[in-house]
């Protein structure tokens, strides 16, 4: 009896309904994962604060916006970065400067995204 595909292929793509709930399920388990990370839990920490606090702070739907999007931001972009270190640890332990280079590029994305937040949340704030 052979199976259904190798474990050098990749599944057969799924379809419909069952596709979505098969994506839906990666991405819970991402969220899973992430949540192991301490930077990700003290990000998702400080939003639950602050997603409250921007219905108090913002005047308006657009200045709200600007506050919830610039919090999911900082988690996408802490996201990704997990992903690249992930990524990178999964090729080896070794020390390498692409290695280094990749994980430091991530976390640049991470600082600048953080310090697009604070800036969003004190220009706002500081406004009323």
């Amino acid at each position: 009896m052979t199976p259904a595909h190798s474990p050098l292929q990749t599944p057969p793509k799924r379809k419909g309904i069952s596709r979505v709930w098969f994506a839906l399920r990666h991405s819970i388990s991402g969220l899973q994962l992430a949540m192991r990370e301490p930077a990700f839990r003290l990000e998702m920490i400080a939003a639950a604060v602050l997603v409250p606090a921007s219905f108090w702070v913002a005047q308006g739907p657009i200045e709200q916006v600007l506050l919830l999007a610039s919090l999911v931001l900082v988690l996408v972009v802490e996201l990704l970065n997990t992903a690249i270190e992930a990524a990178i640890d999964r090729i080896g332990p070794e020390y390498h400067l692409l290695s280094k280079a990749a994980k430091d590029l991530g976390s640049a994305a991470v600082l600048l995204t953080v310090g697009l937040a604070l800036a969003t949340w004190a220009i706002i704030g500081f406004a009323h």
